[in-house]
């Protein structure tokens, strides 16, 4: 275990499943092709939209992602206030499933902090490296100040960077990891805003309403669970719904060290925010 590696306690055999409404093969299938040619042709055009302006650069994002979990099946819930930021901001939620990518993107259309294994992956490593992904090696100490420069500068520069700081994902039925702290010092060295959002998938209830609070465990992507399973099993899974919170933001430089502030972020996240305004619901 280092500074970015910690172990999750979450397998695919224990944590990722499916106890609801399934999807026919067919219906599946075809979700699960326009979906990874949506990720494809978002990719593809990337190059494109950066000569936009940062205002239709971000609701062209916003307008793709909540393209893609709509497309794998998935209804998407924003509930607190997306807007207000001075400067760099660094977006910290906790990790549950390679939907949180889309899901924080249509909230908060950011730079992504991630592993740089995800660059190997097919489809999805090309659409983070175009997206602007700063990718660091987890399992290297001696790369950790190189990382914690480059997503300081990242913040200096005014960008709005998202990390995941569990370092590792989790199915999201218990309670989440320890927040480590290194992406926290790049935060304070930066002077950047510190933006908290909870994660979560559930399951509709009986009469169809997406306020049920039955976990959606078809979603967990975790341990070595291969990337096609995960995806089949999206696809798959029916009435999912996946909710971020955006919480208040917090001010680096009145937390006075990396450790306060990580703490202060992780209890944010794990808090009760049942009670935020619900800003959008997307079908």
């Amino acid at each position: 275990m280092n500074a970015w590696f910690p172990v999750s306690p979450c397998t695919p055999q224990a944590c990722a499943g499916h106890h609801g409404a399934v999807r026919p093969v067919l219906p599946a299938v075809a979700r699960l092709v326009a979906g990874c040619l949506l990720a494809m042709g978002g990719a593809a055009c990337t190059p494109l939209a950066a000569a936009l302006t940062q205002r239709a650069r971000d609701r062209l994002v916003r307008r793709w992602s909540r393209g893609v979990l709509t497309t794998f099946g998935v209804r998407a819930r924003v509930t607190g206030d997306p807007d207000a930021r001075g400067g760099g901001e660094l977006v910290v939620a906790n990790h549950i499933s390679w939907l949180d990518v889309p899901l924080l993107a249509a909230a908060l259309p950011s730079r992504m902090l991630g592993k740089s294994e995800i660059r190997q992956w097919p489809l999805l490593g090309t659409l983070a490296a175009r997206g602007g992904t700063l990718f660091i090696d987890r399992e290297s100490l001696r790369a950790l100040p190189a990382s914690v420069g480059a997503l300081a500068d990242a913040l200096r520069t005014g960008d709005r960077v998202v990390a995941f700081p569990e370092g590792s994902t989790r199915c999201g039925g218990g309670p989440s990891g320890t927040f480590r702290n290194a992406v926290f010092q790049a935060a304070l060295d930066a002077g950047a805003t510190v933006r908290p959002a909870r994660i979560s998938y559930h399951l509709a209830g009986a009469d169809g309403r997406d306020r049920a609070r039955s976990p959606a465990r078809a979603v967990a992507f975790v341990g070595d669970d291969p990337l096609h399973t995960s995806l089949w099993r999206v696809v798959r899974a029916a009435g999912m719904t996946a909710e971020v919170t955006l919480l208040p933001p917090l001010r680096a430089d009145e937390a006075g060290d990396r450790r306060t502030l990580a703490r202060l972020a992780q209890t944010a996240v794990a808090s009760d925010t049942a009670n935020l305004p619900a800003v959008s619901v997307h079908h």
